[in-house]
């Protein structure tokens, strides 16, 4: 098979990682971005996405030159034997996946596509896309593939790399086998179905995972309930290869940039289709709750008296959705914060991933850079993101700056021993102060 000439939209997590990735495979690759500082960034090889491989990628495709970015949409795909659409698809009202950027993109390319051309869905797109970019391209010679992305933040070039599967969706066989060739160089298996199976698939599979976090969140509550270890029952269960220990982890709930809009995204058209599906309704109210509870537990620990926090400080220990990124799409810390805002509390944050007080969070917490300037004075700390630096911080250090020496664990990421013994309360999920020592 000859090297492909591929053109990727879009320059965020999805298309610079599918970007570059392909270009580490030897395909000839041009990026477009309508964003002309970025272009101009990422043509210095200046890459602003925390990924680890990602800024050496780049590097290795620009210094071979099959690697491109430019800002010229149309001139990108002129080339091009398939183009991967990689654009944003935000939740928008109601809770519907917001098509908005495919569909100027689609409208865009659609007089110079080149004949014969694939256009592949690499964006997470409702059931249905595909067929719809096709009507806007109207192109009879071009055939529109589902690729969904399966990719982690933070792992996204190991995971592209080495998937554990290639899903390729369409209705001309042909075309998805072309798509599917992209990847001959990577051993993994290779799903060639209809596109809207895998435009599901990737719903699926989100909303799979939704639902396993939020039972382990609930499970933790069960255990306090019963003095039991979270810990102790989740390896218990995890063992048994039907239900494994991944994304198992009870934490402040579930958030990043996409299990909550695709969740919601696909509840939206549950609905719109008159299709019951209450589990995946049910998983979305659980994380909800969940977290209002977590709020609930401190304002318990921490009201002056009134069940408020007005006047109370408090110190926020991470903010990125996940440790090893600095993404802060529908953070599930953010929204904790959120929660201690509207009880009155001050928050003070430290999170590895930023310096400085962004200026669209300036109205809900301060951001500052160091731990101990996020503690000093503070009621209680908040653990809610798993860097792991947290777990070496000085803590006897900590507690004499902590006006109480209270420490609201919500990853169970630290050893509630050490912090025992730096004469420091520590409440985790799930877990007992007394058995997790």
């Amino acid at each position: 098979m000859r090297d492909r000439h591929v053109a990727v939209i879009g320059t965020g997590y999805v298309g610079l990682t599918t970007g570059a990735c392909l270009a580490s495979l030897g395909h000839q690759v041009v990026c477009a971005d309508a964003d002309p500082y970025k272009v101009e960034r990422l043509r210095r090889a200046e890459v602003d996405i925390l990924e680890p491989g990602l800024p050496e990628l780049v590097r290795e495709g620009l210094d071979s030159g099959r690697l491109e970015f430019v800002q010229d949409t149309p001139g990108a795909v002129g080339d091009a034997d398939v183009v991967f659409l990689c654009l944003p698809t935000p939740m928008g009202v109601g809770g519907a996946a917001d098509l908005a950027a495919v569909e100027a993109v689609a409208d865009e390319i659609r007089t110079v596509l080149p004949h014969e051309a694939v256009v592949v869905n690499k964006s997470t797109v409702p059931v249905g896309t595909t067929e719809r970019v096709a009507a806007l391209l109207g192109r009879p010679d071009v055939t529109v593939v589902s690729n969904p992305e399966f990719l982690r933040e933070g792992h996204a070039v190991r995971d592209f790399l080495n998937p554990d599967r290639i899903v390729v969706g369409a209705a001309d066989r042909a075309a998805a086998q072309r798509v599917a060739d992209l990847y001959a160089e990577l051993d993994a298996p290779l799903v060639l179905t209809d596109a809207a199976s895998a435009e599901l698939a990737k719903y699926a599979a989100n909303f799979f995972l939704a639902m396993k976090l939020s039972f382990a969140n609930n499970l933790a509550t069960l255990c306090e309930h019963f003095d039991a270890d979270v810990n102790d029952v989740i390896t218990g269960i995890g063992h048994d290869p039907r239900i494994g220990s991944a994304f198992l982890n009870p934490g402040p709930g579930w958030g990043g940039s996409c299990l909550p809009k695709d969740t919601h995204a696909l509840l939206t058209v549950c609905e719109e289709s008159g299709v019951e599906f209450p589990l995946l309704r049910a998983t979305i109210e659980t994380n909800v709750e969940h977290q209002r509870r977590l709020v609930e537990r401190v304002v318990a620990g921490c009201s002056p008296g009134d069940g408020s926090l007005h006047g109370v400080r408090l110190a926020l220990l991470g903010l990125s959705f996940k440790a090893g990124t600095s993404d802060l799409r529908d953070s599930p810390a953010l929204a904790i914060a959120r929660l201690l805002k509207e009880r009155g509390a001050e928050l003070y944050a430290y999170d590895p991933a930023f310096s400085e007080t962004r200026p669209d969070l300036s109205d809900l917490l301060t951001i500052v850079d160091t731990p101990e300037k996020a503690v000093e004075h503070a009621r209680a700390c908040v653990i809610l993101t798993e860097w792991p630096q947290f777990r070496d911080l000085d803590w006897e250090a900590v507690a004499g700056l902590l006006d109480t020496p209270v420490v609201y664990d919500f990853r169970n990421l630290l050893d509630p021993a050490r912090l025992r013994r730096a004469a420091l309360s520590w409440e985790g999920i799930g877990r007992s102060y007394a058995m997790a020592g």
